[in-house]
């Protein structure tokens, strides 16, 4: 495919990967990812690399567009072929369109296929001639997304919040409180019943026995402690309760609400 000159004249401007995709529309391809499709973007590199040492050696921009045409049709003949066949091929085809160079040196660019397709041919045929298993994995997230704020009227005064959140705190440290002392008495029981047992199956041991009276004395001392503060979590409560904040909004004063029981006690009257 011979390229527009004037279209290679405008990508000569561009850096290397603009000019690079600038070439893949010109040649007309689908976008690819570079990555998966190493064969495709190899085969870019080459068509664009051949343009630009064109455009570097100052060629008219015809002879540029020949040299990406050149370029194109050496790589798709060679495809295949022993490096002594493509070496050949690549003289033949030099000598074919050495007029349309003119006045670039057809052994200069000759130069320039050995150091780079020939050198590497090997490696050219092994990856453009053979397909590369691919192996990906996906990994599928899940974004959750908060829920949507509530409106300006359903919200709640600071303080009546705080409010609400120290009785809230207030009530969970109760249950708290309630659930070690219900443990406690539970456990209590338990080593009430092994100390009787104990005693019952050996006097002689009076050392086990009174570790064992300890242990109850403290577990007494633990609940009565326990049962403290939660007389104490009421008495917060108690106060809390006997001192809730202002509602909100503030109800009216006094006198316009005597003013608005006259107000209506006279549309009465009047309705009578």
């Amino acid at each position: 495919m011979l390229l527009p000159p004037t279209s290679l004249a405008l990508m000569s401007l561009c850096q290397r990967e603009e000019g690079r995709q600038c070439l893949r529309e010109l040649l007309r391809w689908e976008a690819f990812d570079e990555v998966r499709d190493l064969r495709r973007s190899i085969e870019l590199d080459l068509l664009y690399g051949s343009i630009a040492f064109a455009i570097e050696k100052g060629l008219p921009w015809p002879a540029v567009a020949e040299v990406g045409k050149f370029s194109g049709e050496l790589l798709s003949e060679t495809k295949d072929l022993p490096i002594s066949r493509a070496i050949h091929v690549l003289k033949d085809k030099l000598a074919a369109c050495e007029p349309k160079l003119s006045p670039f040196k057809p052994n200069v660019l000759c130069d320039y296929f050995y150091n780079t397709l020939i050198r590497h041919y090997p490696l050219y045929q092994f990856v453009l001639g053979q397909g590369r298993d691919v192996e990906q994995t996906a990994i599928h997230l899940e974004i959750c997304v908060p829920p949507p704020p509530l409106p300006l009227t359903a919200g709640t005064n600071a303080e009546v919040w705080q409010y609400q959140q120290q009785l809230a705190a207030l009530s969970a440290a109760e249950v708290q409180k309630r659930a070690n002392l219900l443990l406690l008495r539970e456990t209590l029981q338990l080593e009430r019943e092994h100390m009787v047992q104990r005693v019952y199956d050996d006097l002689k041991l009076r050392t086990d026995s009174l570790f064992s009276l300890c242990t109850l004395l403290q577990i007494l001392q633990t609940e009565i402690q326990t049962t403290f503060e939660i007389l104490e979590l009421r008495l917060q409560k108690r106060a809390l309760n006997l001192n809730p904040p202002a509602p909100y909004p503030p109800p009216p004063p006094p006198e316009e609400r005597t003013k608005k029981a006259i107000k209506g006690q006279e549309q009465k009257k009047k309705r009578k």
